[in-house]
Order: structure tokens, then sequence, then C-alpha cells
């Protein structure tokens, strides 16, 4: 077997031990959470057979391990299970959160590359000088505040004061391509720190290759400098820039809540909130693996796309 294909196949175990590991943690902890999820959704004057209908409806009065079995299972089949705040299936939950968050996450996967490479390379080709210092002050600033007081300051500037911007989506429901005006804010805020973040290992990744002996080498033999930045230098910063891209892609998936709530927009993140308040656990759950499983699958994608970058950084792996 061919050291990429070992790679490869290393990691695709240890992925599929990562999902089970997540299945697991997500019915402990669910189970592990205080209070009587039958009581809660009895109301404020349960009645004794209420409480007790309710337990049997979500096999609550079934051992733990016979739940477990009932509900990976149905995981393997594509069911996540039913609202018990509803009756609808939890995977409908998922359907119509996740449109709007893959239209943000979309957004500002689409304007961070540029951005975040562009800055980077421009920080690295001028380093030391005012450029260089100028962009990365700014870039630290900006990574330093969190992105709900962004949001706030960004809102009452640009909304309230100005009026140039809706400062929610409320009314617009999930038709957000449809008012692009309501989707500004939300992605200014979600590129803000993300944008710093890669800009600065892009930067770093090209200062330490342009100062290598081999690209000091590739100078010496005439070859010009922009061919020695983007030839030789950049791809040296691809790597943990991949590695930084999945991060940034599963945190936008898994649900921006802080974001998501601010600008009141119907997503995974919203549709975990709502879950919690209700003491909804089957969608409370279903969210939770979904979001597990993303994480698995993008970090595996990026480790492949930095072993195929650097082939010995998988050597150790």
């Amino acid at each position: 077997m061919s050291p990429l294909r070992s790679f490869v196949a290393r990691r695709l175990l240890l992925g599929v031990a990562q999902t089970m590991a997540v299945v697991l943690l997500v019915f402990a902890l669910t189970e592990a959470l205080p209070g009587d999820a039958a009581v809660a959704l009895a109301g404020d004057q349960p009645d004794p057979a209420r409480i007790a209908a309710i337990r049997e409806a979500m096999d609550l009065d079934r051992p733990a391990y016979e739940r477990l079995a009932d509900w990976a299972t149905g995981l393997l089949h594509g069911d996540f299970g039913t609202s018990l705040a509803s009756g609808r299936p939890v995977t409908q939950y998922i359907a119509d959160g996740f449109g709007p968050t893959l239209i943000l996450a979309a957004l500002t996967l689409a304007l961070l590359v540029p951005l975040g490479f562009g800055l980077g390379v421009l920080a690295a080709r001028h380093e030391g000088r005012l450029i260089d210092r100028l962009v990365s002050s700014v870039t630290l600033a900006v990574y330093a505040v969190p992105e709900f007081a962004l949001g706030v300051l960004l809102v009452t500037v640009l909304a309230l004061k100005l009026a140039w911007l809706p400062p929610t989506a409320v009314g617009y429901g999930t038709d957000l391509l449809g008012h692009p005006a309501a989707l500004v804010l939300p992605v200014l805020v979600l590129l803000s720190r993300p944008v710093c973040s890669l800009s600065r290992l892009v930067r770093a990744g090209m200062v330490d290759a342009l100062a290598s002996p081999y690209a000091a080498h590739a100078r010496r033999y005439g070859v010009p400098g922009a061919r020695v930045r983007y030839t030789h230098a950049l791809p040296n910063a691809l790597a943990p820039a991949a590695q930084q891209l999945a991060r940034t892609v599963d945190w936008l998936l898994c649900g921006v809540i802080v974001v998501e709530a601010l600008f009141v927009i119907p997503g995974l993140g919203t549709v975990l909130l709502n879950a919690v308040a209700e003491r909804d656990v089957p969608v409370v759950q279903g969210l939770a693996v979904v979001f597990g499983v993303l994480t698995v699958v993008l970090n595996l994608g990026a480790d492949l796309v930095a072993h195929r970058l650097t082939p010995r950084a998988g050597v150790a792996a």
C-alpha cells in the first residue's frame, strides 16, 4: 500500500471511531442533563398520569442501553427521531435550519478566501514595512473584538443611526437570498475574526518560506520575485491555511449561535437554542450528532489536503 493510501486508510478508520465516539458522547450528555424532561414538558402543574404518559412516549421507562441501541440504529437509517414539542421529524428541523446557515457560510467563505490570502500575501511581501505593520495591527485589533460586540456596534451604527441596512432578518423567513441587504451585517460579523486568523497564518507561512534556503537559491538563479512568492512560497502556507479553513467552515456550519440569535436568522443555531429552551431532547441530540459528524468530516478533509501539500507532515501521523 502506498504511503498516501495508508494515510487515507488510517484517517478514515480514525474518522469512523470519532463518529462513534460522538454518538456515544451525545447520548451520555443528554442523559446527564439535570431535571426530568417529562416533568418539564408536562407544564407548570404536572399531572402524574400525564408525566407517566410522556415518559412512556419518550421511552424513559426503558433502560438507557436499549434506548441507545434503538437511537443508533435509527441514525444508521437516517432516522433522527421525532420532536417531543411538535411531533415533527428531527430531520425536518435540520433541513429547515440548514438552508439559512449554509447561505451564511457560503457567502462568508467566498469572501474569506480572497481576503485572507490577499492580506497575508500583501503583508508577507512588505515584511517589516508600514503595510505589514498596518495589516498586522488591524487584524489583531479586529480579532480581539467578540462577535456579539462587533455585531451590536454594526447594528447601532449602520442600521439604527444611518439606516443603511436592516438590523435583523425578521420578516424574511428563510428567503434570505431574496433580501440580500439582510445578509450584509451577519456576513461582516462572521467574516471579521476568520479573515484575521487566516491572513496571519498565510503571512507567517510565506515569510518562513521566503527566508528558506531554496527561495534564496531560486533568487540567485534569477527567478523573478513574483514566481518565488507564488510558486515556491505560497504553497508552503496552504497546508496550515487549509486546516484553518476547515475549522472555519466547521464553525460556520455548526450553528453560529451568537450571530444567528443577534440577527434573528432561522438557522441551525436558532433551532438548537429553541430545542434547548423547550427541552426537546431528540432535536438537541440530532443537531449535536450532525455537528459532530461535520467536524469529523471537515477535519479529515483538511488532514488529507495538508498531507497532499506537505507529504512529510503525514509521516508522523
